[in-house]
């Protein structure tokens, strides 16, 4: 199979980089394949390649439905027949693509792993010639993994339907305890698996211990040029840090789950067109962002895992530019890290009360509810019952694993619209301008059915084909519900929840030990680690995170705070390296002394070793002597 040819026609590359080969013919052999590929490594390619050379479908299952729509909107620019079907799509469009799956010519099936527990999406599932399956963020189907979602263990019902046919799993970040997991988990008929270094060489990894995380986030940014992320624990510490970086007169926005989907989109362009320098963001800002000039990202809270962490620090240098990851620490972050086991897993007895009342909130009585789906406003729910939302999401995630709901956090960017008026009413209006008629007569034929429920539309589906903009159409949209037309419902970024089963009295809620005792162990160990990173001074950064995820060929990056600090320590041990060290500076600061920005290359022409140069160099960067982008080297203004 020439999948040279295939990346070339469609990519325009010329070869593969890394393991890609290595993973496209194991797969494309027919063997159960797990991928290792840290940030940046091109996962996507791994799956897209053999699909296009096999005969069927090639069905991939990914958490985001994001992440779906982007890499569907990237192949079908490519002229390569892709669909994705998520909770956004009718019933009658779910069908629709999935008999285009069976009679059709698709190549691409993306689904959220939450369709997989539809005995309907199963019953056509039979019918469809599949040529494999991928599973990307592999690492949630196991429990011992940082990001767990139960829904990921429906995979292994689809394996027994389509027995012959081979399983690509990849991840960025998986230890080997989770390595053997996921293959367990998806029934591997063979233990077969293909690794990436996760060393980073382009990244330089630290631990910066601060009294004052705002001040020191802005003292790096004013040291470190380019595009940064910062990292906080809560969507009102990224609006705040964001509010006090733009006093500072460095552009920044901001970016949660909780903001509107325009919002969200808004301020996310901004930053990745370069509008913006710095994005202050929640742990939701990560998967499928590809920027590949980041040049820093800080994290002012710590997160609770290394998996997360080296992730998140992984969206750094995907150019193969020097970057810097740096983790801000102060003295209560142990203390606050511990704190975090209590507030994710709250007392049983307070999660069967939320339990409860949801039921109140929702009017739900015992013995019903069960497939009702309700839109969750978390702020006024925790107002009328004296919650943390802290509490009641970490709640509503625990009885999700345990089966009792299904707590859907992703916003929902679809709008719904029902007609209000009957047909025959709809003719004989009067007062309705030729734009307005125009949209009513598109919605009637592009959504048949408004008239008796209200249906998911797409607001730029119906403005191409009113050769206007979908903005347009909202205003439209609008003077028609004012007029009692139309109603409508606008995306919402509120988390939606369904009940699984028919409502049982809160006493009676079972809170299993998977759902909750393992997972606290976990979460426990995985904190664990974070701190014995922190604390760990003695050892250089990289080979602390390659080793926790099983790698055992240790260099020293000789970039990081520990390596800096061993050389310092090794020069100052000698007069004569003193000496040394005093007049390298010499020799800089004349270098510099024209006051021009100076290529970091010309240092090598300083008649010093290399180990000197470079501790000399750090250390008057640290002194704020001069300033360095690892490409240029220039003198620093006096103040």
């Amino acid at each position: 199979m020439d999948y040279r040819a295939i990346l070339r026609k469609y990519w325009g590359y010329e070869d593969f980089r890394g393991i890609q080969r290595e993973i496209i013919e194991s797969i494309g052999s027919g063997h159960d394949t797990l991928g290792l590929m840290p940030t940046g490594g091109g996962k996507s390619i791994t799956f897209q390649v053999p699909a296009l050379a096999m005969d069927g479908v090639c069905i991939v299952i990914t958490p985001l439905i994001s992440l779906m729509k982007d890499q569907v909107e990237h192949l079908r620019r490519l002229s390569i027949p892709a669909y994705a079907i998520s909770s956004e799509q009718t019933h009658s469009e779910q069908v629709k693509i999935l008999d285009n799956c069976i009679f059709g010519d698709i190549k691409f099936l993306y689904l959220s792993p939450e369709r997989l527990s539809s005995p309907f999406f199963l019953t056509k599932l039979r019918h469809i010639k599949v040529s494999f399956i991928t599973v990307d963020e592999a690492h949630c189907i196991s429990q011992w993994g940082y990001d767990f979602r139960p829904a990921y263990l429906e995979i292994s019902k689809v394996r027994r339907i389509l027995t012959s046919c081979p399983v690509l799993a990849l991840t960025a970040t998986a230890t080997p305890d989770v390595v053997d997991d996921i293959q367990e988990k998806l029934e591997f008929r063979e233990k077969r698996v293909f690794s990436m270094s996760f060393r980073r060489k382009n990244i330089t990894y630290t631990v910066r211990r601060t009294a004052d995380i705002v001040h020191e986030a802005i003292h790096i940014l004013e040291r470190v040029e380019g595009s940064a992320i910062i990292y906080v624990s809560s969507r009102r510490k990224t609006k705040e840090l964001s509010k006090i970086l733009n006093s500072k007169g460095i552009s920044a926005t901001y970016y949660h789950a909780g903001l509107d989907i325009a919002v969200k989109n808004s301020h996310q362009n901004e930053w990745q067109l370069g509008e913006r320098r710095v994005i202050v963001a929640t742990n939701a800002f990560g998967m499928g962002i590809d920027k590949p000039d980041v040049r820093l990202v800080i994290h002012a809270d710590v997160p609770s895992s290394l998996e997360a962490y080296f992730q998140e620090a992984g969206r750094a240098g995907r150019d193969g530019q020097r970057a810097y990851a740096v983790l801000l620490v102060m003295k209560s972050t142990n203390a606050v890290l511990k704190k975090r086991i209590a507030q994710t897993f709250p007392p049983k007895d307070v999660i069967r009360d939320i339990y409860e009342h949801l039921a109140y909130y929702y009017e739900i009585g015992v013995g019903m509810g069960k497939g009702h789906t309700f839109i969750f406003p978390v702020e006024k729910f925790c107002l009328t019952n004296r919650y943390s939302p802290f509490v009641v999401n970490a709640a509503l995630h625990i009885l999700d694993n345990c089966g009792y709901i299904y707590y859907q956090t992703e916003p929902d960017d679809r709008t719904r619209l029902k007609f209000i008026l009957e047909r025959d009413q709809l003719y004989t209006m009067r007062e309705v301008s030729q734009e307005e008629d125009d949209l009513i007569q598109a919605l009637m034929r592009q959504y048949p059915g408004l008239f008796s429920d209200y249906k998911l539309i797409s607001e730029r589906s119906l403005a191409t084909s009113l050769a206007t903009t979908p903005e347009r159409v909202y205003m439209l949209m609008t003077s028609l519900r004012r007029r009692g037309i139309i109603d409508f419902i606008p995306p919402r970024a509120e988390p939606k929840l369904t009940y699984l089963i028919d409502r049982v009295d809160g006493k009676d809620v079972k809170i299993n030990h998977k759902a909750y005792d393992d997972l606290r162990d976990v979460m426990s160990k995985h904190i664990d680690s974070v701190i014995s990173y922190i604390k760990n001074t003695n050892e250089c950064r990289q080979i602390q995170l390659v080793r926790y995820f099983g790698e055992k060929n240790f260099e020293d990056c000789g970039t990081c705070e520990v390596c800096l600090e061993r050389k310092r320590n090794r020069l100052r041990g000698s007069d004569t390296a003193k000496r040394q060290e005093t007049e390298c500076q010499k020799h800089i600061m004349n270098l510099l002394s024209d006051g021009e920005k100076h290529s970091a290359n010309e240092l090598s022409h300083i008649p010093f070793n290399k180990t000197i140069v470079s501790g000399v160099v750090s250390d008057m960067i640290e002194k704020e002597l001069i300033h360095s982008d690892s490409i240029f080297i220039w003198l620093a203004q006096k103040r």
